[in-house]
């Protein structure tokens, strides 16, 4: 016991906390809880699926959607729209990114994710209804746009969970988006045209029959909107020391005041992104995997055709 007792009394020295802080409070339970929360892990690993799933699970039937919408005058111009179609997303993600990210800094992570995911429900649902081309894009531009999450959650799973234990946050992260690439594909694959594949369960005529893309996007929906649900009582882990929540001793203004410090030592360091090397070597490997990863995807979808 008083080993126990020596090992945490530098913690708690040095804890400094502020009442009604959101980021105070996810701080303390990580100080009193030095273990790994499998809740944590749970919360991470739904958010970021929600998210993952839609985003490549239109590639399977994209082809015959394109075909359905009479807009291609060829067949060889169906991979033309199809391509405008699947990197709508993805062009929509590239102008909101920082936007969403500068938000979540300022108004919390909770707000960003619970945005996210309701985007999610909205657009992903409207774009297995989709009765034409500019629809369809439309509808995966404004999922991509508004659906701004991953990088806040990035930053979520590292405040979430104790510096020992971030590493695992951000490998569920990783672990979840490989697991909604590789379940969303199989969803629109096996769902996409249920009338044709299972004429014994869905009637001809039926709604399924006049939008034959609707099903897995529905069940998609239908997941996150769970996710929206669960949301509600997932914790903030941006700090608000604002107003009432003005440290409550010396030591504990001391403490914040020297955060401040850091904080705009760091805004001050980071104001020319562009000159930081090590940082735009790492984007510039990721995009070139990234574009290595969608034309494989996208080529999938006329090789099968073939």
């Amino acid at each position: 016991m008083e080993g126990n007792e020596n090992t945490r009394e530098p913690l708690l020295k040095k804890s400094k906390y502020c009442d009604n802080c959101p980021g105070c409070k996810v701080d303390q339970a990580k100080e009193l809880n030095q273990g790994l929360s499998i809740l944590n892990l749970f919360i991470i690993w739904m958010v970021v699926l929600c998210a993952a799933l839609p985003v490549s699970s239109l590639f399977p039937f994209l082809y015959f959607m394109v075909r359905d919408f009479n807009i291609a005058k060829t067949e060889a111009d169906i991979g033309s729209y199809a391509g405008y179609v699947g990197s709508a997303y993805m062009l929509g993600r590239t102008l909101t990114s920082l936007l969403w990210g500068m938000i979540a800094d300022r108004y919390g992570r909770k707000p960003v994710m619970i945005i996210g995911i309701i985007s999610v429900v909205i657009f992903n649902t409207l774009f297995g209804i989709s009765t034409s081309f500019w629809m369809a894009v439309i509808m995966r531009f404004l999922l991509g746009s508004l659906c701004g999450l991953f990088g806040p959650v990035k930053a979520y799973a590292t405040e979430l969970f104790r510096e020992e234990h971030q590493a695992i946050g951000l490998s569920t992260f990783s672990a979840a988006w490989g697991i909604g690439l590789i379940i969303g594909p199989a969803l629109g694959g096996y769902l996409a045209q249920p009338v044709e594949k299972y004429p014994h369960i869905f009637q001809k005529d039926s709604f399924w029959d006049k939008f034959p893309y609707s099903l897995p996007c529905f069940i998609m929906s239908g997941f996150a909107f769970a996710g929206v649900i669960a949301c509600i009582w997932i914790p903030e882990t941006l700090h608000n020391h604002n107003g009432s929540n003005d440290p409550t001793n010396d030591a504990e203004a001391s403490g914040n005041e020297s955060n401040g410090a850091k904080k705009d030592k760091i805004i001050r360091k980071n104001e020319n992104l562009l000159l930081n090397w090590p940082l735009m070597s790492s984007i510039i490997v990721y995009g070139v995997m990234s574009l290595h990863e969608i034309a494989y995807q996208e080529v999938l979808i006329i090789l099968d055709e073939v």
